[in-house]
């Protein structure tokens, strides 16, 4: 199976995703794009040394110089294309699927994601498979060993960090990087913040020895390694290290939601002005309710990194990001970034002498029920149909699949960008109101 979406190419490595295909994209990809030298990388997946390769073999042949990173997290290629005059990128990545699955996720010559023309006109290249002759001389290929390093210290150095404030605090962190890309940056990232840095899963061999994605359910060991150190917090990752979890000093996840909004508190106390920022439209009303007692605003987009960078754009917000752990921040560059995230974290943790445990409870408090089903024998159209039949008395919103909101609570119901799936989010200000959306909305369609 090959999934093409918003979010890239995801194919099941025995089955789909060879090396004639990952060709067959690089020469879309070089087409597609500017002359100009590209960045690469990936992450740790034993696969994806190969699928490297061809994609690099490919556009060599093209006559394209190629820059090498090696296993890198996905934001550290957005960073050094946007930081530099280059082409675009690409990253050979799946992201949170399973180790049997990897894929292709392509970089704009500005650091963003490519967009759905983008991604509609490189698949129908790809579909066309026109065949290129070899360049009169080949590319040139270099590999660089500083893009960790040059991310990391750019990071640091953003305006919105107070890097005395967070050295001065000494902060023990534990990070767990799931064995993926963020295994060498965030232990170097935290060491330059002045943390004790303890690592766990950050080998960075591609063994997985967690879920993928830095769920509650799949950190125990980050929670159970935070309490016997008593650290003042736990970070954990993605493979590709785009999103970011947080577990406070007692063990317990926040979920990925209140990452984001942990990093907007501070940004906020830090900047002292009224802000607009920027999330998807399945993103926790937590967000929204801080903001408006910082009189601050939240506009909405679609879901996927790019539709959220693109409204990001159009109404000139410096913040934004997913609750899915992705905070945006476009003095870093315009993508999903954990080294951000994490700095924005302990920059808010530095800002009171408290534990995150108070900070977080001080914060608005909502819970979000996550739920899906099977679309193979069930018509997408028909779902979000019923759907509307079914919640009279609330604000509609349409721009992406169908989302029903309350003062306190929503539902939305959304094709998976990545999977052939409906996603079903439901949020409340308990547990019980989310999961009574949920099940009445599966009752009705199932």
């Amino acid at each position: 199976m090959i999934i093409r979406s918003i979010s890239g190419v995801r194919g099941l490595i025995d089955s789909h995703l060879s090396s004639e295909i990952i060709k067959a994209y690089a020469r879309a990809f070089h087409t597609h794009i500017d002359q100009g030298l590209v960045f690469l990388g990936r992450d740790s997946r034993p696969s994806g040394e190969d699928l490297l390769n061809a994609f690099t073999e490919e556009l060599i042949r093209l006559g394209r110089d190629v820059i090498i990173c090696g296993i890198v997290p996905t934001p550290t290629v957005q960073f050094m294309v946007e930081k530099s005059e280059a082409a675009g990128g690409a990253i050979i990545t799946a992201s949170h699927n399973p180790i049997e699955w990897n894929g292709l996720k392509f970089v704009r010559s500005d650091g963003t994601f490519f967009n759905s023309k983008d991604c509609e006109d490189l698949f129908e290249c790809v579909d066309r498979d026109d065949a290129l002759e070899s360049a009169s001389e080949p590319g040139l290929f270099f590999p660089d060993q500083n893009s960790i390093l040059k991310h990391s210290i750019h990071t640091i150095e953003l305006s919105c960090i107070d890097l005395n404030a967070i050295r001065n605090r000494k902060f023990k962190v534990v990070i767990d990087a799931v064995n993926g890309a963020g295994s060498e940056a965030l232990p170097l990232l935290l060491a330059h913040l002045g943390c004790e840095v303890i690592s766990i899963h950050c080998e960075g061999n591609g063994e997985f020895k967690r879920g993928t994605e830095p769920l509650p359910e799949n950190l125990g060991d980050l929670r159970k390694t935070v309490i016997k150190n008593e650290a003042h917090v736990g970070f954990a990752v993605d493979p590709d290290a785009d999103r970011l979890a947080v577990v406070n000093e007692k063990g317990q996840a926040l979920g990925e939601e209140y990452t984001l909004v942990l990093a907007a508190e501070g940004y906020i106390k830090n900047k002292q002005s009224k802000e607009t920022f920027v999330t998807n439209l399945s993103t926790s009303l937590a967000l929204e309710k801080m903001a408006e007692l910082n009189n601050c605003t939240v506009e909405r987009s679609a879901v996927g990194e790019i539709n959220v960078v693109q409204k990001m754009i159009e109404v000139g917000s410096e913040l934004g990001g997913e609750g899915n752990g992705g905070v945006i921040l476009k003095e870093a560059h315009l993508g999903r970034d954990s080294l951000v995230g994490a700095a924005m974290v302990l920059n808010r943790m530095a800002q009171d002498n408290i534990p995150l445990s108070q900070i977080h409870a001080a914060l608005p408090q909502f819970y979000i029920v996550k739920d899906k089903i099977n679309l193979d024998a069930i018509e997408k159209d028909a779902v979000l149909e019923k759907a509307k039949s079914v919640f009279t008395d609330a604000e509609v919103n349409t721009i992406d699949g169908v989302k029903f909101t309350w003062e306190d609570s929503w539902i939305h119901l959304r094709s998976s960008n990545t999977e052939p799936i409906m996603r079903i989010y439901a949020e409340g200000s308990s547990i019980r109101i989310a999961q009574g959306l949920v099940d009445k909305i599966k009752k009705t369609i199932l």
